[in-house]
C-alpha cells in the first residue's frame, strides 16, 4: 500500500475509534455528527422545507436559523459539562436513539439519582410548541432552554453566569459563539443556539403522511386506515390530538385533565377547592408530587391539567403519559376505551368507547403509522 493511502486510512480510524470512544461527550456528538458543515446544512433545509405532513416553521424574527447557530446549539445540547457536576447534558434525557426521549423508564433520574416529576418528553418537532414543558410554563424554546440548566433536580448549576463561565473556559468553544451571533457567549445566545438546533428535529413523511397527504394508497394497512377512521370518528381522539386538511401536528397545544394526574395522587376525598387549598398551605395529608397546570396558573380549575402531547413518532417514545404510568400504546388505547380514571374533573369528552379488540388493535396500527421515515437521520 502506498504511503499516503496507508497515512489516509489511519486517519480514518483514528477518528472512527475517537469518536466511539468519546461517543457520550458533547465535542464529539457535535463534531462527529457534522463532517464539513453537511448535517447542518441539511438541518437547515428541513426548517425552510419541512417534510410532508408538517407545517412552516414557526421562529422568532430575533432568532434567525443559521448552520452556524445549528452546529453550536447541538454542541451545548449534547455537553455534560454545561452540568455542575460533568454528568448531564440536554440529550441526557433526550436521546436521539430512544426518540428524543428516555425509553424504559417511566420518569427521568436527574441531578444525583434523583428521580424527576415527570416523563420527558420529546424534542421532535418541539417547533411547533406554542408553550413549553407539560404544565405551559415557557412560551418559548428559547425560554425553556435556560430552566434545566439551573434547575437543582436537573442540570444543577447555582446560576446562569456559571454555565457561561464554563462555556467562556472550554477551547473548544472558542470562536463559535462569535461565528453563530457575531459576538461571545451570552444567556440569550446560549437560548437561542439550543432552540435553534432544537427547530431543526422535524420527523414526519411517515407511511400515514405518504397516504393521507402523499395520496400513496399502499402506503398504510386496512387496519391503520380502520384505526384513523376511529382516531378522528367514535374514539373522539382528534378533538384533542388535531389533525387538518394540510397538515397534522396531532396536537391542539392545549391543556386537559385525561384522569391520570388524580388517578396518581389518589388525594382526599375533598373538593378540587379544599384540595388546593390544602396544598398551598403546605397541609395537605398526601401532598402528590404533580399537580400540572395549576403551579403555573394558581386556578384551582386547571389542576391535573397537561399540555397535549404530539402523538407523531409516538411507537418510539415510551412509556406514556405525563408520568409515563403506561408501558405500550396497547395500555394506553385501554384506559381510554373504559373511560379513563373517572372523577369529576377529567375532561368531559373522555367517555367509555366499547371499542372491540379489533378496533383498539387498529388504534395502535394507526398510531404505529405515525412514525417519520427520517428518525434514524
Amino acid at each position: 500500500m502506498k504511503a499516503w493511502r496507508m497515512k489516509a486510512w489511519l486517519s480514518i480510524v483514528t477518528v472512527l475509534v475517537v469518536a466511539s470512544l468519546t461517543n457520550f461527550t458533547g465535542e464529539a456528538r457535535a463534531e462527529s455528527q457534522t463532517p464539513n458543515g453537511d448535517r447542518d446544512r441539511e438541518a437547515l433545509q428541513r426548517i425552510a422545507n419541512p417534510p410532508l405532513g408538517l407545517p412552516a416553521v414557526p421562529f422568532p424574527s430575533a432568532n434567525p436559523p443559521s448552520v452556524e447557530k445549528i452546529l453550536l446549539g447541538r454542541k451545548l445540547f449534547f455537553d455534560p459539562r454545561l452540568s455542575a457536576n460533568g454528568t448531564m447534558s440536554c440529550g441526557t434525557c433526550h436521546l436521539p436513539e430512544q426518540g428524543f426521549t428516555v425509553t424504559g423508564r417511566a420518569r427521568s433520574i436527574g441531578h444525583g439519582g434523583v428521580e424527576l416529576r415527570r416523563n420527558a418528553p420529546t424534542v421532535l418537532n418541539a417547533a411547533y410548541l406554542q408553550s413549553v414543558f407539560l404544565d405551559g410554563r415557557r412560551d418559548s424554546l428559547e425560554a425553556q432552554a435556560l430552566d434545566p440548566l439551573i434547575s437543582p433536580e436537573e442540570m444543577a448549576n447555582s446560576s446562569l453566569s456559571a454555565v457561561l463561565d464554563t462555556i467562556r473556559g472550554a477551547r473548544d468553544y472558542d470562536g463559535l459563539f462569535e461565528k453563530a451571533f457575531g459576538g461571545g457567549p451570552t444567556t440569550e445566545r446560549l437560548a437561542q443556539a439550543i432552540s435553534t438546533y432544537e427547530r431543526t428535529l422535524l420527523a414526519a413523511n411517515s407511511p400515514f403522511d405518504r397516504w393521507y397527504y402523499g395520496g400513496q394508497q399502499d402506503a398504510i394497512g386496512d387496519s391503520a386506515k380502520q384505526g384513523f377512521e376511529l382516531f378522528t370518528g367514535r374514539a373522539n381522539c382528534a378533538t384533542c390530538h388535531t389533525v387538518h386538511q394540510s397538515h397534522a401536528l396531532f396536537t391542539d397545544n392545549q391543556f386537559h385533565d385525561d384522569g391520570t394526574g388524580w388517578r396518581r395522587t389518589r388525594g382526599p376525598a375533598a373538593t378540587r377547592a379544599q384540595f388546593a387549598q390544602l396544598l398551598l398551605v403546605g397541609n395537605a395529608p398526601h401532598r402528590p408530587a404533580d399537580l400540572g397546570r395549576f403551579e403555573v396558573s394558581r386556578d384551582v380549575g386547571q389542576m391535573f391539567w397537561y399540555r397535549t402531547p404530539s402523538l407523531r413518532n409516538v411507537a418510539l417514545t415510551a412509556p406514556y403519559m405525563h408520568d409515563g404510568s403506561f408501558k405500550t400504546l396497547r395500555d394506553v388505547v385501554d384506559y381510554y376505551n373504559k373511560g379513563g380514571f373517572s372523577w369529576y374533573g377529567i375532561d368531559p369528552r373522555i367517555k367509555r368507547l366499547e371499542l372491540t379488540r379489533n378496533e383498539k388493535a387498529a388504534l395502535v396500527a394507526f398510531l404505529e403509522s405515525l412514525t417519520a421515515d427520517a428518525v434514524p437521520q
